[in-house]
């Protein structure tokens, strides 16, 4: 086969090697990784390192937690925490006095977690069952059991529970921390001897409490006549001196109240003067305050009746002011607003004849802008093209002025014919006929001149001024 095939395979193969030994490693570090419940203690046992001193361990206790046991060299186990229950009947007890007592009692003990301790549990109780180790405990706490109730007298043990309990946890539970284990609780149930001297004490305390209790009962019920004969005497004493005492004091009292009458009598005297002076001044005071109340009140009515005509006479009259006022501006207002409607109208009216004359102005001058043109540019045949146009108007108008002239009876007294040959009625007629004003001062006043084709007429200058005028000159 070819070389380079031949690596490839060796390559794969030692990395499925690699990966083979990387999972069985890492199932190896699982499997031995382990963790402790919190009802247990997990004892590691084997290769374990020193302690500070140099002294080989014998194992490690951990409580919770977990830790990492390598295989081969270390091991581990668990200790169980629950409590055990121990019922110790003791028999037999010696005391100090010498005296036989039975002590049924119950104890619970169980492993204990502290550091120490710890390690004594794991070197004296790792590897036994339950029943073994109570077993083991039962047998410690009978022995300090009995040690206690021997250094103990029956008194003590029946009066004084708690310091025979005190007495008992610190003896056993010193003795169980040897093997590991710790004093949960203690319970004694009953103390009871062979003899009867318990329960001979018990019934001497109690015919001691009944003698005592009879006893304070007579000293109750003596205390109580002796006080009684006391509270007699004392009340007896009491209400004589009481009585003696009420004597004289009514005696006493019987002179104060003759003093006392008579200076209530005087009082009363005193008071009825005061009252009856009162009374009059009162009377007095009411009337004089009557008085001055009718006085106000006709002053109120007199001024009442003033306001009253005041107000009829000159309510009335500024009532009727101000209506006058109101109208008179009412009027004026009206006047005001058609004077401003009259105003508008008439300039608007003039307003729009403004504008109608300016609008013919400036179609006028339109057109004569065009006529303008139409002449070539030249005013003066525009102009007279417009008086051509006009001329049968302006004749119209001159006929018209003596159209409607009524003569209803022209005398003449003609007295032949004149210089020239012309009669006086020629002349009349003559005259009339030139009293209308020749077109041509018609176009003079315009300010325009007459054209040629209409005819030239020659200005007369007077005599006079032809004389004059060489010497002005």
């Amino acid at each position: 086969m070819h070389p380079l095939f031949l690596d490839a395979q060796t390559v794969f193969g030692l990395v499925t090697a690699v990966v083979i030994i990387g999972f069985l490693l890492l199932m190896l570090f699982v499997s031995r990784y382990k963790k402790c419940p919190s009802d247990k203690i997990m004892v590691i046992y084997g290769n374990l390192k020193k302690n500070t001193d140099g002294s080989s361990k014998s194992a490690d206790c951990i409580h919770g937690g977990a830790r990492f046991i390598w295989p081969v060299i270390q091991a581990y186990q668990f200790l169980d925490l629950t409590p055990i229950s121990i019922s110790v009947d003791l028999t037999n007890a010696l005391s100090r006095q010498n005296i036989r007592i039975d002590v049924p009692s119950r104890f619970t003990v169980g492993i204990s977690t502290e550091t120490g301790v710890m390690q004594n549990a794991a070197e004296r109780l790792l590897g036994l069952q339950l029943n073994e180790i109570q077993e083991l405990a039962k047998d410690i706490i009978f022995g300090q059991l009995r040690l206690v109730i021997a250094t103990m007298d029956i008194e003590e043990i029946n009066t004084d529970r708690d310091k025979f309990l005190e007495a008992i946890t610190y003896n056993v539970e010193t003795e169980l921390k040897k093997i590991g284990l710790r004093l949960i609780n203690v319970n004694v149930t009953d103390i009871n001897d062979e003899s009867g001297y318990i329960e001979a004490l018990g019934k001497e305390a109690a015919a001691k409490a009944i003698n005592d209790a009879k006893k304070t009962v007579a000293e109750k019920n003596r205390d109580g006549s002796i006080g009684e004969a006391n509270a007699i005497r004392d009340q007896r004493i009491q209400v004589a001196t009481a009585n003696q005492l009420a004597v004289a004091g009514e005696n006493e009292n019987l002179g104060k109240i003759s003093q006392t009458d008579a200076s209530r009598r005087e009082i009363q005297a005193e008071s009825l003067r005061r009252a009856t002076v009162a009374e009059k001044v009162a009377a007095a005071k009411a009337l004089e305050d009557a008085y001055v109340a009718e006085q106000s009140a006709e002053l109120a009515r007199a001024s009442r009746q003033k306001a009253t005509l005041e107000a009829d006479v000159v309510v009335a009259a500024q009532v009727a002011k101000q209506k006058l006022v109101i109208e008179a501006e009412a009027s004026a207002e009206q006047a005001r607003v058609k004077a401003k409607g009259e105003a508008d109208a008439i300039f608007l009216k003039m307003d729009a004849e403004a504008r109608g004359n300016l609008e013919i102005l400036t179609k006028q001058a339109a057109g004569f802008m065009e006529m303008v043109k139409s002449a070539g540019g030249q005013p003066d045949a525009a102009i007279k093209m417009l008086i051509a146009d006009k001329l049968e108007t302006l004749v119209q108008i001159q006929v018209e002025a003596i159209k409607n002239l009524k003569i209803d009876k022209v005398t003449v007294w003609d007295n032949g014919n004149s210089k020239d040959g012309s009669t006086s009625t020629a002349n009349f007629l003559s005259s009339l006929m030139k009293s209308i004003p020749p077109m041509n001062e018609l176009f003079n006043m315009a300010g325009m001149e007459l054209p040629k084709y209409l005819g030239n007429i020659k200005e007369e200058v007077p005599a006079q001024e032809a004389k004059v005028e060489p010497e002005t000159k």
